[in-house]
């Protein structure tokens, strides 16, 4: 495959930099992706080995993605494209045991993290109402991607003056965890604190990783958390092929804890580093460019770059304000069905952004008003249906009997008639015994 014939000169100088470390600042449609998939390409065209190549991203959906334009390029192989968490958990079944993991641990989703949270303070004679288990899981969550141990966060907090929360949150922590340890399982904010703790703690597991992953490639790399970067950092101790693509401009995560200091730090990191700007945009009009460019050039905190693009000049960009949601969705919607009753689109051609889900009624009020078909994002996904999670549990205990949390959700399904005063008592005789729930039912 002629690389050269089919990227752009940065594009090439990104995809065949092999040796050392390389950042790429990707602006927006500037086809990092396509960087990414053809820079695997060309390694194993080099002659790397498959199995050396480590492809992290964010999304399932991405690294599926990812991995499909790999095997477009290069039918045969196998290369590992993942999610930090996927990587995470695949190390852990392997390695857990250095951090008090069996290798069938169970993995905490929200709802069973916020279960486990809700019998803590309860257990802690604590109001439920006055302390949301949804709020103090966020607090934990924080603190696992900012590497604050148990014992840091209780030191900070305990004796919070003035933050009632922060200091039942410094109480509920310590337990949670315990609770979570003695159930075999881990949140998902555990599985990268874990690891990021077995390869701070463990030269020869380092020495294990680094020569089994020689070639590292982090997509959206200014959304990374510090829990993260230290595993990230932990894999390029000694075989430094690591490159990382992403956009300061694009960083969106700071509410749950990316730092964007990851990227913009990387060259300090990594002095020998390479650095290449994909600044051609190929999906936006100029028109959008621009205004895309003044507004973002007021960050302070970002590497410069000069996008530009080759596409058409497009229709101008419009701020309208509104006097209130009322009317603003329903000039949305007048002026959808306006332009597709002059034939100049289609409804699919538009898509509605909404900064915060209660907007969503209007809209759809608007919408029916002026009979235009709708599809609303964000539905319940499979996963996360009441009849599939029973189901779940009924495997998780399978597979882990001290996973309490999936005990909990299926000993009254179908129902038995076993109580919540049944349910504890059974609990603290278990506790007493050594034993599992499964064992003690």
């Amino acid at each position: 495959m002629d690389f050269q014939q089919v990227l752009t000169p940065p594009q090439f100088a990104a995809v065949s930099h092999h040796r050392g470390p390389l950042l790429v600042l990707a602006g927006p449609g500037s086809g990092k992706t396509r960087v990414i998939t053809h820079r695997i390409a060309s390694l194993i065209h080099a002659h790397v080995p498959a199995h050396q190549i480590l492809g992290i991203t964010f999304t399932n959906k991405a690294a599926d993605e990812m991995g499909e334009r790999v095997r477009q390029l290069i039918p045969d192989s196998r290369v590992e494209i993942s999610t930090f968490h996927r990587f995470c958990v695949k190390i852990l079944r392997r390695y857990g045991r250095g951090v008090g993991l069996d290798s069938n641990f169970s993995i905490f989703d929200t709802s069973d993290q916020q279960q486990l949270i809700r019998f803590v303070l309860n257990e802690l004679d604590i109001d439920t109402v006055a302390y949301n288990p949804s709020t103090i899981a966020s607090m934990i969550s924080r603190a696992k991607n900012d590497l604050i141990t148990v014992d840091r966060f209780v030191e900070m907090y305990q004796e919070s003056v003035g933050d009632h929360l922060q200091a039942v949150a410094a109480r509920v922590y310590p337990l949670y965890q315990k609770l979570l340890l003695e159930s075999n399982a881990v949140d998902f904010d555990d599985l990268l604190l874990h690891v990021a703790s077995l390869l701070k703690g463990s030269p020869e597991l380092r020495a294990t990783l680094d020569e089994r992953y020689q070639y590292i490639l982090v997509d959206e790399y200014q959304d990374t958390n510090l829990a993260q970067y230290q595993i990230v950092m932990g894999l390029s101790l000694n075989t430094r092929n690591l490159c990382v693509t992403g956009d300061p401009d694009q960083s969106i995560y700071g509410w749950r804890g990316a730092k964007i200091e990851n990227i913009l730090q990387f060259e300090r990191d990594f002095p020998d580093c390479k650095t290449i700007r994909l600044e051609q945009n190929f999906r936006s009009t100029k028109e959008i460019l621009r205004v895309a460019d003044d507004l973002i050039s007021h960050n302070q905190r970002r590497k410069v770059k000069s996008l530009f693009t080759e596409n058409q000049e497009g229709s101008p960009v419009e701020l309208l304000c509104y006097q209130d949601e009322r009317h603003e969705a329903d000039d949305i919607a007048r002026r959808i069905r306006e332009a597709v009753d002059k034939g100049a689109h289609d409804y699919t051609d538009f898509a509605i952004f909404y900064r915060v889900n209660s907007l969503s009624r209007e809209l759809e009020l608007a919408l029916a008003r002026h009979k235009i078909p709708y599809q609303l994002a964000g539905s319940v996904a499979f996963y996360e249906r009441t009849e599939v999670k029973d189901l779940l549990s009924y495997l998780k205990l399978v597979n882990n009997p001290d996973d309490r949390i999936a005990f909990s959700r299926i000993v009254n399904k179908p129902l038995r008639g076993i109580g919540k005063t049944t349910q504890n008592k059974l609990i603290r005789w278990a506790d007493e015994r050594g034993i599992s729930l499964l064992e003690a039912a």
